[in-house]
């Protein structure tokens, strides 16, 4: 009987603590869970960091999906055809049944996620009613961001614009209008909260970096007239300027005021540049600063991509001149996937290839000096891509001009040197050791002169280039030569390969013209009109979205 009634007892307690949802309700203590994170503001701006980290992942850490918005375009091709990573054929690389252009797509809405659990969250959480504005600025600047790059690169996509609780297979396709609408509305209300761009840390965004956004999609809506207004609100702030003269940390080297926006250290405000409007951090051997001494896996590796491999450069008489890796202008450990096309390297500066300091030899490498002292006869001797000696070919993976930006000669970090007296690098060495800009005021005043070209006000337009091409001691040019592929060729000799080049000629859908017509890139095949200028919806994304059409772009199957 005493056994029935300890049962008994047992039963009682149990069901108890079974109608007391309180109880069961697990409460974790020693670690982060959906449910306790979320509350502080320390949780909160945790989340919003990790947005800043997927944007760097997105367009600068590893050596392959970063440079998608380069290659097969107007400024580079591969330089070693045949794999998929180098649009040398874009039905390969574009097959929606292809695995390589998804991780945009996964990468986009995974800061679109992180935006909208900020936005969901934070009515319920501990911040204070002050500090919720800026949370919500920041969240929806980014969620803007990733929208503004999915439209450009998809065309229309899904709307998501609450945070997704539970697994989704019903989604649609809105319109590429109403994507846009979207992003105005995001951006406008974070440029009126943001703060301005001298109240925020270097690589923080700032009411300015939300202006810049706002001209830009205006503009992809056609709305040249707000464009021009969002691009106003940046130019005319007193906070920020072109760089015109010398500075920052090797401002007393050879060199002129171009070279040295992108020499280490001297992107930030920190350094006295009030050009650089956002700017993605990076620091070597530095938890969370992605470079690293030890490997380039993450590194942003323009270095490798857009510097010749002169390793194996040799003369017609079977010599190898140069020394490589080496820390100096023959390019590091440059390796060549990407060789630029006579257009980039020579036609678009024509009428200024002697006096646009853009394209003297510190910034667009053209003069080579031999460089290994076991060849005396050579030793210290230069050689010119554009007259190079009988026998000598340009424009293979061996020998190209490139732009200085993408390496920092006898400036790479300490641990990348096997014999820093001599500055031969070590294995590791491949990356871009230096800060990057993904806004910089010479961009508004190029989108600027876009929006003035939409309405017709061609001397505007005109002023607006000229503001950036005096910079460069570049001559002026006069209202009448102002076209859409003028602009797009001063994007070419203003930023070369630091653009996102295929956001802007996406943007405008003119990849094809531009790659084909115009810049006659000479290794991209099966590229065509009217299909090209988006990329593909990932056909996973479209078998798993059973209980919906998610409708593919057309031209893919």
């Amino acid at each position: 009987m005493k056994y029935i009634n300890k049962f008994v007892c047992i039963l009682w307690v149990a069901l108890a603590f079974a109608c007391n949802k309180a109880f069961l309700e697990e409460k974790p203590l020693d670690f982060k869970s959906t449910s306790g994170s979320f509350s502080t503001t320390n949780d909160f701006n945790a989340s919003v960091y990790n947005l800043y980290n997927l944007v760097r992942f997105e367009f600068y850490d590893g050596e392959f999906n970063p440079y998608d918005y380069q290659y097969g375009l107007d400024i580079v091709f591969d330089g070693v055809p045949g794999s998929a990573p180098r649009f040398s054929d874009y039905a390969v690389t574009t097959n929606p049944n292809q695995t390589y252009l998804t991780p945009h797509w996964t990468n986009f809405y995974k800061i679109i996620s992180e935006a909208n659990v900020i936005l969901s969250r934070l009515p319920l959480s501990a911040v204070g009613e002050k500090d919720r504005p800026l949370f919500e600025a920041k969240a929806k600047f980014f969620r803007a961001f990733a929208y503004r790059s999915l439209a450009y690169l998809y065309g229309g996509v899904p709307l998501v614009l609450q945070e997704t609780t539970e697994a989704r297979t019903d989604y649609v396709r809105a319109g590429r209008k109403e994507v846009y609408k979207q992003v105005i509305e995001d951006l406008t209300f974070a440029a009126s909260i943001l703060p301005g761009i001298t109240a925020v840390k270097d690589g923080e965004v700032s009411n300015l970096a939300a202006q810049h956004l706002l001209a830009e999609v205006y503009l992809a809506d056609g709305q040249s007239g707000k464009a021009i207004e969002a691009a106003n609100a940046v130019i005319n702030s007193a906070d920020v300027s072109l760089m015109k003269e010398r500075f920052g940390s090797q401002s007393a080297d050879p060199g002129d005021v171009y070279w040295d926006m992108f020499r280490p250290k001297n992107q930030n405000r920190a350094a006295g540049n009030k050009e650089g409007i956002w700017v993605i951090q990076y620091e070597v051997d530095m938890p969370g600063g992605s470079l690293s001494s030890n490997s380039r896996n993450a590194s942003y590796s323009a270095e490798r991509q857009f510097a010749p491999l002169t390793r194996d450069f040799e003369l017609p008489n079977k010599v190898r001149p140069f020394l490589w890796p080496v820390s100096d202008y023959t390019g590091g450990r440059g390796v060549a996937y990407a060789i630029p096309m006579d257009y980039f390297v020579n036609k678009i500066w024509e009428s200024d290839f002697d006096n646009d300091i853009r394209n003297s030899n510190y910034n667009f490498v053209r003069i080579f000096t031999y460089n290994d002292p076991s060849k005396p006869e050579y030793y210290g001797k230069t050689i010119s891509t554009q007259n190079p000696p009988p026998g000598v070919t340009v424009m293979t993976r061996l020998f190209f001009a490139y732009q200085s930006k993408v390496t920092t000669p006898g400036k790479h970090p300490d641990a990348l040197f096997a014999n820093k007296a001599k500055l031969i690098l070590n294995s590791n060495a491949g990356g871009t050791y230096t800060d990057q800009y993904m806004i910089r005021l010479a961009e508004t005043y190029l989108l600027r002169a876009e929006a003035y070209l939409g309405e017709g006000n061609l001397p505007a337009a005109a002023a607006d280039i000229n503001e950036v091409r005096s910079r460069s001691n570049a001559k002026p040019i006069t209202a009448s030569k102002v076209t859409l592929d003028y602009i797009l060729d001063e994007r070419l000799r203003e930023f070369g390969v630091e653009e996102k080049r295929r956001l802007t000629l996406g943007r405008l859908g003119v990849i094809y013209n531009r790659t084909v017509n115009i810049a006659k890139n000479p290794l991209v095949n099966n590229i065509k009109p009217g299909t090209h200028e988006l990329w593909p919806i990932p056909q996973s994304e479209i078998e798993r979205n059973k209980d919906a059409k998610l409708e593919q772009n057309p031209g893919y199957y």
